[in-house]
């Protein structure tokens, strides 16, 4: 990612292998986020995700390659970098033992600026009891509390590793509302991992997909929306020909007369001369995310089209 207007690098990562035993979890990542970008961390489980997340926090040490985070080699993040980066893990480790809000407290107190205010406000919104006990809580409940612990004092850089997995589809609305009502910050930065499409597409304006720990796109939301185009071809003159003449075709359904195409990097000159000489309609319209981030992996698979 290029950053933009000058701002500074939050994140560096260059040339980051790791392995584990015999499996390659990152396979020569390169990534560079600047400050302000809110980012979408796509991938199959088992991706590299987490462990590139891992890197970032210095949780993971690099076989090859280098890491730095906030200016910083990740590996030596110290107390001054660490209290300006909010990490939410896919499991939301917390003390079971200890109430909400004695949870809350317990972390506030390593933070000169937490915001009570805020606190107040999110955990209203999240509809916590700051009674129960932590091992009370519901997936989606420990991981609204997991949130609020990783705002409240306002981090510069929010890392969140499938903040929503395991809750059922309505728990998963809900926090995802009260996650957009918090990421307006412009100084912000925010990477977000999911392998569900949905969860991030209204909040990332970058995306980075990522399988078998390699980096397949690292481009904003909307190059990646304008990458592959339905393409609907209906002839008024007798058939089709057999072949048509567009590149980039990753898919398509034919009848005789009619042909439904997902088109990558669509040529609009050359589609427009062959309307015009066949005498052919034609209509586009986007393909949806998902659809996108199929191609992209189906097409790394088949050999790469990008």
């Amino acid at each position: 990612m290029n950053h933009e207007n000058g701002n500074e690098a939050v994140i560096e990562v260059s040339r980051l292998r790791k392995s584990f035993g015999d499996v390659r979890a990152l396979d020569g990542v390169d990534l560079t986020i600047g400050r302000g970008h809110i980012v979408g961390l796509l991938g199959a489980n088992g991706s590299g995700k987490t462990t590139l997340l891992r890197h970032l926090i210095g949780h993971c040490l690099p076989d090859e390659g280098t890491c730095r985070t906030l200016g910083c080699n990740a590996a030596d993040l110290g107390a001054h970098e660490l209290s300006r980066i909010g990490y939410v893990h896919q499991e939301g480790k917390l003390l079971g033992w200890l109430k909400v809000q004695a949870m809350i407290d317990y972390v506030a107190a390593y933070y000169p600026n937490w915001d009570r205010d805020m606190e107040r406000s999110l955990m209203e919104k999240a509809r916590l009891d700051p009674n129960a006990r932590v091992s009370a809580l519901s997936p989606g409940q420990r991981q609204r509390l997991a949130v609020i612990l990783a705002l409240c004092f306002h981090p510069e850089l929010l890392i969140l590793d499938e903040p929503a997995a395991g809750m059922d589809p309505l728990a998963r609305m809900d926090f995802l509302e009260l996650l957009v009502d918090q990421l307006q910050d412009e100084d912000r930065t925010i990477l977000i991992s999911s392998h569900i499409l949905s969860d991030v597409e209204k909040i990332m304006d970058h995306v980075v997909i990522m399988d078998e720990g390699k980096i397949l796109r690292d481009c904003s939301l909307d190059e990646l929306r304008g990458e592959f185009t339905n393409v609907r071809i209906v002839s008024s003159n007798g058939d089709l020909p057999e072949s048509l003449p567009l590149h980039g075709i990753v898919d398509e359904r034919r009848e005789r007369r009619q042909a439904d195409l997902i088109v990558q990097r669509l040529d609009a000159q050359a589609l427009d001369a062959f309307v015009r000489e066949s005498g052919s309609e034609v209509e586009t319209s986007p393909v949806s995310l998902e659809e996108s981030y199929r191609h992209v992996v189906e097409g790394e698979h088949e050999g790469g089209r990008g």
